[in-house]
Order: C-alpha cells, then sequence, then structure tokens
C-alpha cells in the first residue's frame, strides 16, 4: 500500500510538548479512555474520575473527542459532567486553563454536526442541571445546526412542555435571530387561547397547556430583539 492511501490520525497526545509530561500519563489515560466506553455506567464514571483528574480532555485531543461523544450518555450524570468537561475546555473560567487549539478544534468539529437528538440530550441535562446552562450554551453556540434543531424542538407539540422551554430559553440565550418568526407565529397563538381562557375561566388549563411556554416566548422574543 502506498503512503497515498495513509490517512493522518489525530494524536493523543502533543509529544513535542515536553513540559506538559504528558509521556507519563500515556498508560493511565489509555486504560481510562478504554474504561470510558464500558457498557457499564459506574465504570465509565470512574473513568471519568481519572480522566477529569489528570486533565487528560484539556491536553489530548483524542480524549476530548472521546469525550464529545458521550454527550447524548444514557446515564444523565455523564452526559451532566461531559457538559461541563467540555464546556469548561471552550470557554474556560480562568485564562491560564486554555486548553490547545488542537483539543478545541477537535471538539468544535464534533459539536458542530450535533443534530436534534444531541441537542435534546443537552436540554434534558439543562431541564435537570441548572449548573450546567452556562456549558450547555457554549455547545450550542459552536454548532450551526442548533438554531434549526431548536425550532424544531419548540414547536413540536408532541415533544414534553419542560424540554420545549428549555428550547425557547437557549434560542433567547445564544441568540439564534432566525427563530424570531417561529417565536412569534407561537407568541400570537399562545395568546390567543390566553386570551380565549380569560373568557371562559369554567375552562381550566391541564398540565399539558402549552400557554406556559409564552412568558418564556416573550423573554427570548425580547432578547433577540434586543440591539
Amino acid at each position: 500500500m502506498g503512503n497515498s492511501s495513509l490517512h493522518i490520525q489525530p494524536t493523543l497526545f502533543d509529544f513535542s510538548d515536553s513540559a506538559t509530561g504528558v509521556a507519563e500519563l500515556f498508560p493511565s489515560v489509555w486504560c481510562a479512555l478504554e474504561d470510558f466506553t464500558a457498557p457499564n455506567a459506574e465504570v465509565r464514571h470512574q473513568a471519568l474520575d481519572r480522566l477529569i483528574e489528570i486533565g487528560a480532555h484539556r491536553l489530548s485531543p483524542l480524549v476530548a473527542y472521546v469525550l464529545a461523544t458521550r454527550l447524548a450518555d444514557h446515564d444523565i450524570e455523564i452526559r451532566f459532567r461531559v457538559i461541563q468537561a467540555l464546556g469548561d475546555v471552550l470557554s474556560p473560567q480562568d485564562a491560564s486553563m486554555e486548553a490547545p487549539e488542537p483539543v478545541r478544534q477537535h471538539i468544535k468539529f464534533y459539536v458542530s454536526q450535533m443534530r436534534r437528538r444531541n441537542i435534546y440530550a443537552l436540554l434534558q441535562v439543562a431541564e435537570h442541571k441548572i449548573s450546567a446552562e452556562s456549558s450547555v450554551a457554549v455547545l450550542l453556540n459552536a454548532c450551526s445546526f442548533a438554531g434549526n434543531a431548536l425550532i424544531d424542538i419548540f414547536t413540536d407539540r408532541k415533544t414534553s412542555l419542560p424540554i420545549r422551554r428549555q428550547a425557547i430559553i437557549f434560542v433567547g440565550r445564544v441568540g439564534f435571530l432566525d427563530a424570531i418568526p417561529p417565536l412569534e407565529k407561537l407568541a400570537d397563538r399562545l395568546a390567543a387561547r390566553v386570551n380565549g381562557q380569560s373568557t371562559m375561566p369554567f375552562a381550566p388549563p391541564t398540565e399539558t397547556d402549552d400557554k406556559s411556554l409564552l412568558p418564556a416566548v416573550q423573554t427570548a422574543l425580547t432578547l433577540l430583539k434586543t440591539p
């Protein structure tokens, strides 16, 4: 097989940077990475503990990419921890902790390809973990398809109200301007229903009534229309 058929693969670590001592981390990181793909959730949790403690997701493009593949993990706690870890890599609170550009690029590459399933999974975490909101926003902001997926979610009446509300909140928070027309249409429909309800007080709203989305819709529109 000629050299033309070979493909450049991402390295586990950048060994050119001897200051980080990454060569010494290789065996433990590799073992933890294998465990992170295990079927057992507890094994994955323990592996994630080790990877984060070492800081491997900040040093290795491969580790960061593998973590990103768990953004839709069946275990919502793992999903939450991965969201926080990757969000902090893309938008570190401490500038001195900024990850190498290859690491950031690998995360952005994976996140940029997210579609409804992954974005729905992020919204589920945001609904259950308030502390995840900032990191979820960072990841959604890195995905060019997020706006359309969020619109699809909040206009889908078959989707649960809490998730629809989260989708509305994030289109406003991240600033997806394409969401303005469908938000306005939804606002008009909900406002008409609210006005109709007020003329018929004998018809109480049900738990599945989407009129409760109106405040979130109005807030998102205000954010999107503010210069």
